[in-house]
């Protein structure tokens, strides 16, 4: 058997490997969108580097979309097979695929308007809402814990990798030539002691592992400051300044833990007496459907709920839903809280609030997790001091700021500890993926030091034979 390497290799996003069998099946783990990787990013995402009618399963590991973010296009483009995943990552897949394709749509729309004007032809999206929504048909629910048999060579099992609601490791135990071999793709590993969800579970030995890198030379901030700091920017951007505070946030994950952070805080007397806007459809939509799975929920959670029915419900909360609910934000005067997706900042109705309200000192935009060092979100965290969006060069003169606490994604202490269940004797090779390159090889000599003997960061499109 091979596996080839079609994305998030020695970047973060665009999650694609495929697992090419003798008898010429083809699995593929993820097929996730490229994001934040400056002009190439466009090309990337329109040329997978396989054919989609040659795949014969999807197993996908969770709703984020550089994960899942390309299963429409897959579809779209002749792949006819069925895609795995967990109950709760159906649900939010869905609304994240119909929001992805509606979010392309007004783009393009935008921009073609500019190059209509320029007399340039016209762009196309990756896909449409019919796209998204034909998607749908293709996926399975498998819940964790349960071997499930995929076919005559492959058995599925999903662990909690407690990275969002519903998200996944993925346990393949792969029939060939006579014999079993075990192959682990981590997907997105959460922290350990997080703030709402369980931890990552242990899972048996592998011969085979996939190892995501986001954050694989760093270590977190404790996220239980997470409200106190959230708190400081709230009464410096709001009270102080009577501006604005942005919150960049990624709709599944991180906007729920902001909302559960801002509950506490309310539940402490402390919240500040402001609007709080969640101006995302697709957030509401997904904060619905995390409060639906309760029982991926951590102990401390399980207590909370005994007492407060809603734990990201608050005082001052108000759900943004329509485009002009929207835009009647950038004439608000008085200082409020806005939440709005991307986390990256680089689509989404957060992009046209950045793009409104940057240069106005008074205001604060704040990031709170990962950005690719081109995407918008990367650029102001990097301290620019212009920025380009929809075409027009913005001075940033709001201030900017990052809270570091509240990455979803596991710091190298929380990766290693995923890995601690495994004897690395045993582990013929492990693959490191998922991360800046610099980031890969930093993590890639602290495996070689925790005893794992053959540790390789694939470059995009790398092939390899599993013996």
């Amino acid at each position: 058997m091979k596996i080839a390497f079609h994305g998030a290799a020695r970047t973060v996003t665009g999650s694609k490997h495929l697992l090419t069998l003798k008898n010429g099946k083809k699995y593929l783990l993820d097929c996730g969108m490229f994001q934040g990787l400056g002009q190439q990013t466009e090309d990337m995402n329109r040329n997978f580097g396989f054919d989609a009618t040659t795949v014969t399963t999807m197993i996908l590991s969770h709703a984020h979309v550089d994960h899942c973010g390309l299963i429409p296009k897959l579809v779209k483009d002749g792949f006819n097979g069925k895609i795995y995943c967990t109950p709760a990552t159906k649900e939010l897949t869905a609304v994240m695929l119909e929001d992805s394709a509606g979010i392309q749509e007004n783009e393009i729309k935008y921009e073609n308007k500019r190059r209509a004007q320029q007399g340039l032809p016209y762009l196309q999206p990756l896909y449409d809402t019919a796209d998204a929504l034909a998607a749908q048909d293709h996926f399975v629910a498998v819940d964790y814990d349960n071997w499930f048999t995929i076919d005559e060579n492959i058995d599925l099992l999903y662990t909690d990798a407690g990275h969002i609601i519903g998200s996944a490791a993925v346990h393949l135990k792969i029939k060939e030539d006579g014999k079993v071999t075990r192959l682990t793709f981590s997907g997105d590993v959460g922290r350990y002691r997080d703030v709402i969800l369980r931890s990552p579970a242990t899972f048996s030995q592998a011969d085979y592992i996939l190892i995501e890198s986001t954050y694989g030379n760093s270590l977190h901030d404790d996220n239980s400051t997470t409200p106190e700091q959230i708190l400081q920017w709230i009464q410096k951007a709001c009270l102080q300044k009577k501006g604005k505070l942005i919150m960049p946030a990624f709709s599944v994950g991180r906007t729920q833990e902001i909302l559960f952070a801002l509950n506490q805080l309310e539940l402490e007397g402390k919240l500040p007496d402001l609007d709080y806007f969640v101006d995302s459809p697709l957030s509401v939509k997904a904060t619905a459907i995390v409060k639906n799975y309760p029982q991926y929920f951590n102990s401390t959670i399980q207590k909370i709920l005994e007492s407060d029915k809603d734990p990201f419900g608050f005082k001052g909360l108000k759900f943004v839903q329509t485009v002009d609910e929207s835009k009647m934000l950038n004439f608000r005067d008085e200082p409020c809280v806005i939440i709005s997706a991307s986390g990256m900042a680089d689509a989404g109705r957060v992009k046209h609030h950045i793009s409104n309200n940057i240069e106005n000192s008074r205001n604060t935009i704040l990031l709170t997790g990962y950005c690719e060092p081109h995407s918008l979100g990367g650029k102001l965290m990097a301290g620019a001091k212009e920025v380009n969006i929809f075409g027009v060069q913005h001075e940033v003169n709001a201030e900017i700021g990052a809270i570091r606490s509240m990455s979803a994604h596991g710091d190298y202490n929380d990766l290693c500890q995923f890995l601690a269940c495994q004897d690395p004797k045993l582990v013929k090779r492990l693959f490191v993926v998922h991360g800046e390159y610099k980031v890969q090889q930093d993590f890639q000599q602290r495996l070689i030091s925790k005893g794992f003997a053959d540790v390789e960061v694939p470059e995009m499109h790398y092939e390899v034979g599993l013996t």
